[in-house]
């Protein structure tokens, strides 16, 4: 379970759709609150997750090949083939063009409201229930699989914490070279998403293939 987290968590957070928005809000006026909201709103969606696992297992793992275990493996390799699926399909599909300038505009008078609406809309949902199902396997009997399932949110969560922190301690240095990451992260957007999803699916369908056949 901590290994296949410990992977979901680093793909989730390394996205780079959520990375761009986020960035994009810390640029605004009142960025540094906009900023806050957005990953508050982003760690509240992973806390519910787990917890809605966690109300449905009672905190006990499911028996080893038992239906529960086998349907939430089923589940990681359906996961798992989409999104190799969704990377080779992007990998091949003719470039679009984009427009970073609308999207500011956009952001730049965006309500709190819309900031928190945001991180729920721009969650990588297929990681997120690849998480999910992952965290079934956890016994919340023991303190150790508390601290995995924190820490996993936590890391799903990280790259917001470090800019937003980054932002408070150091506002002048954090716009410019956020701003520069933001330009980076877009001129390499799609070679991103296509490499977090091979990587990811490939992972969590070998791991999950492995567990069913042992």
């Amino acid at each position: 379970m901590v290994l296949n987290l410990v992977v979901i968590g680093t793909a989730v957070t390394l996205g780079p759709l959520h990375n761009s928005a986020f960035i994009l809000l810390l640029s605004t006026r009142h960025g540094v609150r906009q900023g806050l909201v957005f990953l508050l709103s982003w760690l509240a969606n992973l806390i519910v997750v787990i917890a809605v696992v966690v109300l449905l297992t009672g905190g006990q793992p499911p028996e080893r090949h038992s239906a529960p275990s086998t349907a939430a493996l089923a589940a990681k390799i359906a996961i798992g083939l989409g999104l190799v699926i969704y990377g080779t399909r992007r990998r091949h599909r003719p470039p679009r063009p984009r427009g970073p300038a609308r999207w500011a505009a956009r952001i730049d008078n965006a309500s709190w409201i819309t900031a928190a609406g945001l991180a729920w809309l721009l969650q990588p949902w297929a990681l997120v229930g690849a998480g999910a199902a992952t965290a079934l396997e956890a016994d919340l009997s023991t303190v150790h699989d508390w601290i995995v399932l924190s820490s996993y949110c936590l890391l799903a969560t990280l790259s917001l914490i470090v800019m937003e922190m980054y932002a408070v301690w150091a506002p002048a240095a954090a716009q410019a070279k956020l701003n520069a990451l933001r330009i980076w992260l877009s001129r390499h957007q799609e070679q991103l998403i296509v490499t977090l999803s091979l990587v990811a699916g490939l992972w969590l369908m070998a791991a999950s293939i492995y567990e069913l056949v042992t």
